[in-house]
């Protein structure tokens, strides 16, 4: 399937993985709206984009407000005019003990990565309806596949994006629209790097290019090849 002139909204693709994903979509003639919390750092990717050829646009908001969420897409499929594809990426990580970790830091995990995903597909599912056809790729992580000591709040929001995505698979995609989950490991993320999770080594662990051209790869095969299922789990591709 072909990309050339499709729109896509990126969450947090200012930097990192976000912004490899916008980059490597945008190179295939996708118009790219990305969205992230630093609007400087957002402008400068939006130019970035733009040097090769499509439309870009960025919009600053927080994911976990909904109110923030639904009029930032808004603006962002009016100067798109319109939605194909959206990637929830944006996501947050602290590390620390159940009894360690204070409470509102833990909720701003679950409101970041849960209801971020939630406030985002639900606020762009209207369009895509419109079009008749969509994809939304939700990426969750392999620490929502199984809990680890210390990473409590970062496990249950990803094992909870796992769940509603499938459930919001088996309600789409009667409407030919697909919903994607994937579960990577540690990528060589601003994110990863700066939690300590990873040095980058491209020799030991995933790149966020390699993801993203993974990512576009998928996007790019025929729908009836995935629609009666509408749902990817992928570890490392």
């Amino acid at each position: 399937m072909e990309l050339e002139g499709k729109n896509a909204i990126i969450t947090g693709g200012g930097r990192g993985l976000g912004k490899a994903l916008a980059l490597t979509l945008a190179r295939e003639g996708v118009n790219i709206g990305i969205t992230g919390r630093n609007a400087s750092s957002l402008a400068v990717a939006v130019e970035e984009l733009k040097k090769l050829g499509i439309a870009a646009y960025h919009a600053a908001f927080p994911v976990g407000q909904a109110t923030a969420v639904t009029d930032g897409i808004a603006g962002l499929a009016d100067k798109l005019g319109g939605i194909d594809i959206l990637i929830n990426n944006a996501g947050v990580a602290t590390f620390g003990s159940v009894e360690e970790m204070a409470i509102d830091e833990w909720e701003n995990i679950i409101q970041t990565n849960l209801f971020g995903v939630y406030y985002t597909a639900k606020a762009v599912i209207p369009y895509m309806k419109k079009r008749g056809e969509g994809d939304i790729v939700n990426i969750a992580s392999t620490a929502g596949l199984k809990g680890a000591p210390s990473m409590s709040a970062y496990c249950a929001s990803k094992a909870a994006v796992i769940a509603f995505s499938q459930s919001l698979m088996g309600e789409l995609r009667k409407r030919n629209i697909r919903v994607f989950t994937l579960t990577p490991s540690t990528i060589a993320t601003d994110m990863s790097i700066e939690a300590g999770l990873t040095d980058g080594n491209p020799e030991k662990v995933l790149q966020p290019e390699d993801f993203a051209e993974w990512v576009r790869d998928m996007l790019k095969m025929k729908r009836r090849a995935l629609i009666a299922n509408g749902s990817i789990f992928s570890t490392n591709p």
